[in-house]
């Protein structure tokens, strides 16, 4: 499928697949989205609710360009909390395009590029320690192959939207997080759909609602109680 580089709403810029006319990221702002979803409602959200703690297990459901890895290593820098961060991705973004991705510019953080290009650069399934504090595996593989049992403290769903992959938003996917994810883990994603909430609680899932990011009035984020 033809994939190209577009700009979004505030200024950075991500992957649109033209035959589905869907993007990486939100066309209403890439990094905007990131921040509230991922790193206000998410992280934030489950570093406090864990009490603060020494160590965070965070999986990324859509490694895709980095941005929210990246963004998470930045954001926590200034926490005592090590991070072990794995990221799932079934195809990897092309080395050609991530030299068209303008984040480090947009956020103005050009001093991370080589911890940005040591993300992207390192192997596959193996862990590596991008920084002393934060941890990253690399994970090529289909959500659907996912059999991680209670080893996470934090899901960030960002899997392509359910109109063009709606099994990755039913109920077997939200069951392979919900064991993923250890008693009181957090999930959050951008989605906000009926079904998609719905399917989050029949496998066990607290679901709430929250105020959306730029260009969306809602997302979910769901906790595991049990």
């Amino acid at each position: 499928m033809e994939r190209k580089i577009v700009k979004t709403a505030d200024g950075s810029t991500t992957i649109q697949i033209t035959d589905w006319n869907e993007q990486y990221h939100s066309m209403h702002g890439a990094v905007q989205e990131a921040r509230h979803v991922f790193l206000k409602m998410g992280f934030d959200h489950a570093f406090a609710k864990a009490g603060q703690p020494d160590e965070l297990r965070i999986l990324e459901i859509g490694f895709g360009t980095g941005l929210n890895a990246l963004l998470t290593l930045i954001h926590a820098e200034k926490l005592p909390v090590k991070l072990k961060y794995e990221g799932v991705e079934a195809f990897p973004v092309s080395t050609e395009e991530l030299k068209q991705l303008n984040y480090l510019e947009t956020i103005e953080a050009e001093s991370y590029r080589e911890t940005f290009d040591a993300m992207h650069q390192t192997l596959w399934e193996e862990e590596h320690a991008i920084t002393s504090q934060f941890h990253l595996k690399k994970r090529e593989q289909t959500f659907e192959t996912i059999t991680d049992i209670s080893k996470h403290d934090l899901i960030y769903f960002d899997a392509f939207g359910a109109r063009v992959q709606p099994e990755l938003w039913e109920e077997p996917i939200f069951q392979k997080m919900f064991d993923a994810l250890n008693p009181g883990g957090v999930l959050v994603t951008y989605a906000a759909k009926g079904s998609v909430r719905r399917a989050m609680q029949s496998v066990g899932f607290t679901v709430e609602r929250l105020p959306g990011p730029p260009g969306k009035r809602e997302m979910l984020r769901a906790v595991k109680n049990s």
